[in-house]
């Protein structure tokens, strides 16, 4: 069956390394802060001038002068420190962040990803996703496999797009895929439990390889 929202985070945070600067998008990618694996050290780092992070805090423990990009109340740790949104954008766009978790709308098999913006609705800020695609490491997209039924991971974006071949992993609740940015193509490498293939080719527009294991 396909992996709940926290589920989809769990298998994120298999991702983090020991020693990285992580960047959390709003939504799902969130939830990763409360499954960091045992006996690692990585540091959240938000773009509204946050660096260590904390996890959600237990209802009544709410601080709300604490919050994440997404406006969410959040808990601080001791090696938290504080900062400007200049300071906070120069660490993106310098590349000292290892690994960025978003969200998206939309991603196309050889990594284009479309997160900020549906044309003719109402756009507040494009945030801070344009300048992490084209400022960190590593990116990991984190959504839902469809959108009303419709395929999101697509052979092209029909969205515009915040940054061109910069993805390098999808996680959907149906699987995981790897892309070769390089090489402009994706690999399953991994289904939810008790997901098929047949439903994985049903709501996947793009192509893609089975990896090792896969069947």
């Amino acid at each position: 069956m396909p992996w709940t929202r926290e589920e989809m985070a769990q298998r994120a945070a298999r991702e983090l390394k020991d020693g990285y600067y992580v960047n959390l998008g709003i939504g799902i990618p969130t939830l990763v802060s409360n499954f960091i694996p045992p006996g690692i050290t990585v540091q959240l780092q938000s773009e509204n001038g946050m660096l260590g992070m904390g996890p959600f805090p237990y209802e009544g423990d709410e601080d709300p002068d604490l919050i994440n990009a997404g406006k969410q109340t959040i808990t601080e740790l001791p090696t938290t420190s504080y900062f400007d949104s200049a300071q906070s954008f120069a660490m993106v766009r310098g590349g000292h962040i290892d690994l960025s978790i978003l969200g998206a709308m939309q991603v196309a098999e050889n990594g284009d990803l479309a997160n900020w913006m549906i044309p003719g609705r109402m756009v507040k800020g494009m945030g801070g996703a344009m300048d992490l695609v084209a400022g960190v490491k590593r990116v990991v997209v984190l959504m839902e496999h469809t959108a009303k039924d419709e395929p999101k991971l697509l052979r092209r974006c029909t969205l515009p797009l915040t940054g061109a071949e910069v993805v390098d992993m999808v996680i959907t609740d149906l699987g995981v895929f790897a892309i070769d940015r390089d090489g402009g193509c994706m690999t399953l490498i991994e289904l939810a439990p008790e997901v098929s293939l047949q439903e994985m080719r049903g709501k996947t527009e793009a192509e893609y390889a089975l990896g090792p294991g896969v069947r």
